[in-house]
């Protein structure tokens, strides 16, 4: 589902080199990319261990740094959907804590 919501870039390397500003691959459908990047948006803000993840991407990424941590949250959610609806289980957010 990542994929066809084109929540992927393409590989720009030689050797040892490798790009550091990879344009995204534009074929997937723009409407499910929306809303999956705004649902991890508002996940990255209600749930710590997408916040998280968020900042962890954000401080890997040389360029873009919000739209490539924001689509790295998005497949995370993508992923976190489907294993949920494939054991048919509900998702509960692991409580603060001190």
């Amino acid at each position: 589902m990542a994929k066809f919501a084109d929540l992927v870039w393409n590989e720009e390397q030689s050797g040892e080199w490798k790009a550091e500003d990879i344009k995204r691959i534009r074929s997937g459908n723009k409407y499910l990319r929306y809303y999956l990047v705004e649902a991890a948006n508002l996940i990255r803000v209600h749930d710590r261990e997408f916040a998280e993840f968020y900042r962890v991407k954000y401080d890997e990424a040389h360029t873009h740094k919000h739209k490539k941590a924001l689509v790295l949250t998005a497949r995370k959610l993508v992923r976190l959907v489907y294993a949920l609806l494939r054991t048919n289980q509900l998702y509960i957010p692991r409580k603060r804590g001190g």
